[in-house]
């Protein structure tokens, strides 16, 4: 793919494991925290490797780089993990040149994700480049793909509905308040447990309803108070979940528990109370539903949401893709110019010397030789096949590695480029 990265010729490879073949133990295995990027870049260095980026995420763990065979890739992944080759052959999957770079910019706009059209992974591609710059591994080519894919990624997200709705289930339950309950920045809202979508939601909410009375209990004090700290809301103790009920607008329970922690006993209820239940099992029981005033939204109801949120994303892959591939199309004419500029040069210069002879001998047999004229007519002459070369190895029909060698033989160029 690059003529002149060493003698040797080296492909562009992306290689890895990710959640489609790879369960979450070996995912784990494989997995590479900040330092073990680190160290892949550094083994990288020393193996005499130019050129490589490194992404690792819960869902996935990859390696893009050039390399004259993807087991040096592989086994800077193995050296650097807790995963044995033999485990990675299992579940891996290994991209070349034009297929690699697709793979990226399939990963980098959310269409190879777990869920589809999550943009959380872009961001660490730009990371996981800024790391590569920083350590001096990374080429032009690479930068260029890494930018194309950020553009990609841009780009669908303001031209497509690829990422439009809600699909985690904390999201939903966010959108499913905001969309049912009016004046929500006045609401008090109270928030038992903090399991993870309790979490998420408390923080989506603070983020999307400058609401300011957030309330926080759990069993465990301090729990709640580290959970509170970050996002500035009130801890009440857990004796007073009977007392603080009752001033509550949205209830939302987050706990762990195997039992359920709300029942109609402790209810004693003043206003209407909305309930979202985000434990699995539940942890609301069914004799709530009888009481006057309350609904209560269960996470099987939001997940729902987020299943028909994400069956409308699958319309849109269609126009995601058309994006990639005009994008994509852009950075192949870059890279073939780039290939094939160093050749067009060189018979630029073959064919300034052979005019450059043909001129000086010209001049001694011709009495008043037009010096002028004759430069201008010989270079425009030069200009013009030149640029005949130059389309014919820019037509997408042209296998570029080939032209290159056929005009160095015919003009009897040294290889330029290597």
């Amino acid at each position: 793919m690059e003529h002149h990265i060493g003698v040797k010729h080296q492909s562009f490879y992306a290689i890895g494991l990710s959640y489609k073949k790879a369960d979450a133990e070996i995912r784990g295995k494989f997995s590479l925290d900040a330092e073990g990027k680190q160290n892949v870049l550094l083994q990288a260095k020393q193996e005499g490797l130019k050129s490589l980026i490194v992404v690792s995420t819960c869902n996935r763990t990859e390696i893009y780089g050039f390399a004259e065979h993807p087991f040096q890739l592989i086994k800077l992944l193995c050296d650097n993990s807790n995963g044995t080759v033999e485990e990675f052959q299992r579940v891996a999957f290994v991209y070349k040149n034009k297929e690699a770079v697709n793979h990226m910019f399939r990963v980098g706009t959310g269409l190879d994700s777990q869920i589809l059209g999550d943009f959380e992974i872009i961001g660490q591609i730009k990371s996981g480049f800024i790391a590569s710059k920083e350590a001096d591994m990374a080429n032009a080519f690479l930068e260029r793909l890494v930018n194309c894919t950020i553009q990609a990624s841009k780009r669908i997200k303001n031209e497509t509905d690829l990422s439009s709705g809600a699909t985690s289930v904390s999201f939903a339950s966010v959108q499913y308040i905001m969309n049912n309950v009016t004046d929500i920045q006045d609401k008090n809202i109270l928030l038992f447990g903090t399991g993870k979508i309790g979490r998420n939601t408390c923080e989506n909410l603070v983020k999307h309803t400058k609401n300011e009375h957030i309330t926080l209990i759990n069993r465990t004090k301090d729990k709640a108070e580290k959970v509170a700290g970050k996002f500035n809301l009130i801890v009440k103790d857990y004796d007073l979940l009977p007392l603080e009920i009752p001033k509550a607008d949205i209830l939302i329970v987050a706990t762990g528990a195997q039992q359920p922690t709300i029942d109609k006993d402790i209810l004693k209820l003043e206003k209407d109370l909305l309930i979202l239940d985000l434990s699995i099992p539940k942890n609301v029981h069914d004799n709530v539903k009888e009481m006057e005033g309350v609904t209560v939204v269960h996470l099987d109801d939001l997940s729902r949401i987020t299943d028909e949120t994400l069956e409308n994303r699958k319309n849109h892959i269609p126009a995601a893709e058309a994006i990639i591939s005009e994008i994509e199309e852009e950075f192949s004419n870059w890279m073939n110019a780039r290939k094939f500029a160093p050749t067009i040069n060189a018979l630029k210069d073959k064919l300034n010397t052979i005019k450059d002879t043909e001129l000086n001998f010209q001049r001694k047999k011709i009495s008043n030789f037009d010096e002028e004229q004759a430069e201008i007519i010989s270079q425009r002459i030069i200009h013009k096949i030149t640029t005949h070369f130059a389309n014919h190895l820019k037509d997408s029909e042209t296998v570029v590695d080939e032209s290159i060698e056929w005009i160095e033989k015919v003009f009897r160029i040294e290889n330029p480029t290597k």
